[in-house]
C-alpha cells in the first residue's frame, strides 16, 4: 500500500524565541504579533508550506532527551500523513529499512499521533495525522 505524504512544514528549536521571531519578521515573514509568548509558532510561507518555531522546553515536554547536539537537531521536517494508522504504518517501514526511529509513535496532547525520525544525516523528520474528533 501507498501512503500519501505531503512535506507541509520546517520547523525550527529556538534558544530564544523572542530573537528568532524578530530576525524573520525582519526578514519579512508574517510572524503573528505577541507570538514571541507562545510555546509553539506557525508562519504560512504560502503554497500551504508553514514555518514551526517551538522553544526548547516546549520540545523537552515530550522528548526529555532532546539537545541541541543531538539527534533531532534545531531545525527538522514535518510530513503530514491521512491518519493516524499511516503514521504508524511508515513508522514500521522506516525503521524496518534500518532508519532511525527517535520517537516511537503516540498519541500528542495538541491533536496529533506524532512519531519522529532522523534522516541519514541526522536530521528530524517528523511523522504526523490529526486524531478523529
Amino acid at each position: 500500500m501507498t501512503i500519501e505524504a505531503k512535506l507541509d512544514a520546517v520547523g525550527i528549536v529556538a534558544s530564544d524565541l523572542a530573537k528568532s521571531l524578530a530576525f524573520y519578521r525582519a526578514l519579512g515573514l508574517p510572524v503573528p504579533d505577541g507570538a514571541e509568548n507562545a510555546p509553539h509558532v506557525e508562519v504560512p510561507l504560502g503554497g500551504g508550506m508553514r514555518l514551526m518555531f517551538d522553544t526548547e522546553e516546549t520540545v523537552r515536554s515530550f522528548h526529555p532527551s532532546w539537545s541541541p547536539g543531538g539527534g533531532a537537531g534545531r531545525i527538522g521536517l514535518a510530513v503530514s500523513l491521512p491518519d493516524p494508522a499511516a503514521v504508524d504504518e511508515m513508522y514500521a517501514k522506516l525503521t524496518a529499512a534500518g532508519h532511525h526511529g527517535e520517537l516511537e509513535p503516540f498519541d500528542a496532547p495538541w491533536g496529533q499521533r506524532y512519531a519522529s525520525m532522523n534522516d541519514p544525516d541526522g536530521n528530524g523528520v517528523d511523522l504526523y495525522a490529526p486524531l478523529p474528533g
